[in-house]
């Protein structure tokens, strides 16, 4: 997510680090290479030009801290324009909920945009709130996203309002009133998408929001597109009226250009991005966030919200029990990698720690670190019961076995055996460590 103008502005702004002082000069210098980073990030130019002129009238002229260089107090500077742009503290990440549900969300994008799949991925998000909710497949002219909707879904357990058929009108309706029957929370509007903005669609959407007034109006835009989704989120905020905005395929090579544009460009707040196909792929937007991300700062605060939706404090005082003992095996391993793999990619989880971007510049694979939980995966797998649960029994002739099941080499077994066993009395050490809050701590922290 936004690596490349990540990677740029860090190299920027690390000459600026080592500066004692700095003059108009050397900040007009630097301003220079981050408006063409931002361009190349396919950021809107009138944004690049207001957002440059704002950090150097900051800049210029500025009294430093005591505890900042003037190198720093640049950065500094940088990142409270980037939070401010994106959104400042208006993006709170969630549809307003009515005091008189069920609360209606229409969704409303391009073909394509992921808004189907966003759909069922809100759904969870609120699911897993304790919210009772109802999907409604509004896309009557295209029976796959009906279909795909219904699939969806059933995955996560939620209904979905399909009928009648050919009437997306009337297929909002009926979700809504079902929703009122059952004291819903929330009903989600999945409606019709084309490849191209038209009237007909246009027309559709505002009579689904004049006879049902949903409470929110989210555009679904895929950022990949770039500056296209501000002019599409433009066009449909004049024609509908939106109250929001999601950016999906936010994991994929996008420049990123639309996180930073969108917001200042149509006025309307980005609440989510997707980062990924799975339910739980969709995150709040938070403005602070996002901007230390692509400062390369990281963002330890989400880090932390995922863990905690995986591990529950009692798994994390029972593992660091474990870890305590002899009692903690390869079993117990495999599961803790399993966990950390439920909150998302490997590759999204480490942008979110402070110079992260620089420690991964040197992997030329960037799908590495999950390739290796996967073969640490297998590896585990090819072991019996009492193999995993003592190592100690692995001898030579077990280690070519293992190999053999896996798919990998026995010195990679050997180093797998090796690996564990180290961590295990490391994790002895610092529990017993006088000073420590306390290995549980620890894990719940990571």
């Amino acid at each position: 997510m936004l690596d490349r103008l990540s990677e740029k502005l860090e190299s920027i702004f690390k000459k600026l680090r080592g500066r004692g002082v700095l003059n108009e000069a050397d900040i007009d210098a630097a301003l220079k290479e981050v408006r063409l980073a931002l361009l190349e990030a396919d950021v809107h130019f009138k944004v690049v030009k207001d957002f440059l002129t704002a950090i150097r009238q900051k800049a210029v002229g500025q009294e430093v801290r005591e505890s900042l260089t003037p190198g720093q107090q640049v950065v500094k500077i940088v990142w409270e324009e980037l939070r401010r742009l994106m959104g400042g503290d208006l993006s709170d990440g969630k549809p307003l909920l009515s005091p008189h549900p069920p609360t209606i969300v229409m969704l409303v994008g391009l073909q394509g945009s992921g808004k189907t799949t966003t759909a069922a991925k809100l759904a969870y998000r609120f699911k897993q709130e304790g919210r009772r909710i109802t999907l409604a497949a509004a896309d009557p002219r295209r029976p796959a996203a009906v279909d795909q909707l219904v699939a969806l879904g059933r995955q996560i357990g939620v209904e979905t309002q399909t009928l009648p058929a050919n009437d997306a009108v009337g297929v909002c309706r009926e979700a809504v009133a079902r929703a009122r029957d059952r004291y819903d929370d929330l009903v989600i509007l999945d409606t019709a998408g084309r490849l191209h903005v038209d009237e007909a669609l246009m027309a559709e959407l505002k009579s689904i929001k004049a006879e049902l007034k949903p409470h929110e109006i989210l555009l679904v835009a895929d950022a990949m597109t770039g500056q296209d989704a501000v002019q599409m989120a433009e066009r449909f905020h004049r024609d509908v009226g939106l109250t929001g905005i999601i950016l999906t395929k936010l994991d994929g090579d996008a420049r990123g250009g639309a996180v930073l544009s969108i917001r200042a460009v149509t006025g309307i707040p980005v609440k989510f991005i997707g980062i990924g196909e799975k339910p739980e792929a969709l995150e709040p937007f938070h403005p602070d966030r996002m901007a230390s991300r692509i400062l390369g700062m990281g963002d330890v605060l989400s880090l932390i919200e995922r863990a905690e939706e995986v591990f529950s404090n009692d798994q994390a005082e029972a593992a660091a029990r474990q870890w305590q003992t002899t009692a903690f095996s390869f079993e117990d391993f495999r599961d803790q990698i399993r966990n950390v793999r439920k909150m998302g990619s490997l590759g999204n989880l480490l942008g979110m720690l402070p110079g992260a971007g620089r420690l991964m510049q040197g992997v030329s694979n960037p799908e590495f670190p999950e390739r290796e939980l996967t073969r640490i995966e297998a590896i585990i797998g090819s072991m019996t019961v009492q193999e995993r649960r003592q190592p100690g029994v692995i001898d030579g002739g077990r280690r070519k076995r293992i190999a053999g099941g896996s798919g990998t080499t026995a010195q990679e077994v050997n180093r797998l055996l090796k690996q564990f066993l180290q961590t295990k009395k490391l994790m002895k050490t610092l529990s017993r460590s006088p000073g420590r809050s306390g290995l549980a701590n620890l894990l719940r922290s990571l």
